[in-house]
């Protein structure tokens, strides 16, 4: 049984979840041993803003997976690449594309109610996280 996890949350200020995957600037990372946090640390998130103002404005929601082709498919992956190492990434809120990337690159994408960040860690920890997937957009 693994004894560590890696648990990334998406953040603009390291203590809430970010209400948007997109939108977040920087992914929290905490490293989980034997239940309790060992180590955190920020890592750049690409996302809107480095993709630019036009993305905001031409990017669809909630058609399915599908619609979102080839240039999104490459942007979740960037967005997956910089937690390649983590098991589960947390989110107030995220789109179908973003949610299916993230579990095609074999990360758990968990859309939780919860807005801290140690708060929804512990709960995923201790099994009582709920992924509000009628939350996806």
């Amino acid at each position: 049984m693994k004894t560590s996890i890696k648990i990334a949350a998406v953040t603009d200020d390291g203590v809430t979840i970010s209400p948007h995957f997109g939108r977040a600037r920087y992914y929290e990372v905490l490293t989980i041993e034997n239940g309790a946090i060992a180590k955190r640390e920020r890592r750049e998130k690409a996302g809107h803003h480095t993709f630019g103002k036009q993305e905001e404005h031409h990017h669809r929601h909630g058609d399915g997976p599908d619609e979102h082709g080839e240039d999104h498919n490459r942007k979740h992956a960037l967005m997956a690449a910089t937690i390649k190492d983590c098991d589960v990434v947390l989110a107030r809120g995220m789109g179908h594309g973003a949610y299916e990337g993230m579990t095609q690159h074999n990360i758990k994408p968990v859309v939780t109610d919860i807005r801290l960040i140690d708060e929804a860690a512990k709960a995923f920890i201790d099994g009582t996280i709920v992924d509000h997937t009628e939350r996806l957009h």
